[in-house]
């Protein structure tokens, strides 16, 4: 497995703007705008909770991909780049996760 599959899926998706709505169900999905983009990405956030308060790993593997689709999907709705949001984590790392926080609210 490629270790950019998130940058791989990304690019996947920007490239789904030039296909027809009717062949693309991203299409479909940017060109229902961010807010589309979030309300989906909200209903798949919560199946995937419903999958881990379940025993089968299968399904919230499913639903923490399709989680992920559809947040690449909304951040390419806003015109965020991947690489912006993995800057941040990247800039996280080695920080604890209390500290980071009371640095973002201050």
């Amino acid at each position: 497995m490629s270790d950019r599959i998130l940058e791989t899926l990304a690019a996947t998706i920007a490239a789904r703007r030039a296909d027809s709505a009717e062949r693309s169900y991203t299409r479909q999905l940017l060109d229902g705008g961010a807010k589309r983009c979030a309300k989906k990405f909200g209903e798949e956030a919560v199946e995937t909770v419903i999958a881990a308060l379940g025993e089968d790993d299968d399904a919230l593997r499913n639903e923490a991909a399709d989680l992920i689709y559809h947040l690449l999907v909304l951040l390419e709705a806003r015109q965020i780049g991947i690489d912006t949001v993995l800057a941040v984590l990247e800039k996280r790392m080695g920080t604890s996760g209390h500290a980071e926080k009371a640095a973002r609210n201050s």
